[in-house]
């Protein structure tokens, strides 16, 4: 079996989403494995913590590497993470999705590509999500 060092990850901050949305892991959770699903990656395991008095943390992990968000409700702000390595699986279409979910006003989308040399890293040229403004 031949073995890839190549990954693509995608990083994203977001900014006001609701309150709720960003204050309910079990959500987050939910919506995390549903986008690492879509995106065509294999769950290995899910971890959360609900933090006091707001926010919280997911990371699922997967067999081609991570997804995570990190809630900041007070600020409407999450940032949100998915790296896979290889060439089957999109991270870019796990975090189109979860931008679907929170409906941010504004988000920041960064490309970095892995694995090849120096580190690249590019503003997705197109977003394939619509947002409210």
């Amino acid at each position: 079996m031949a073995y890839s060092t190549f990954g693509r990850h995608v990083a994203v901050d977001t900014w006001g989403v609701d309150f709720d949305l960003l204050n309910d892991a079990k959500f987050l959770e939910q919506k995390l494995v549903e986008a690492a699903k879509l995106a065509g990656a294999t769950v290995v395991s899910v971890q959360s913590k609900q933090f006091e008095p707001q926010g919280a943390t997911v990371l699922v992990l997967l067999s081609e590497s991570h997804i995570s968000i990190h809630t900041y409700p007070e600020k409407g702000f999450a940032a949100l993470d998915c790296y896979t390595c290889g060439e089957v699986v999109d991270p870019q279409v796990a975090i189109d999705y979860l931008v679907s979910i929170l409906k941010p006003k504004k988000f920041y989308p960064k490309l970095l590509m892995r694995g090849t040399g120096p580190i690249q890293v590019t503003t997705p040229l197109e977003n394939k999500v619509k947002v409210a403004t």
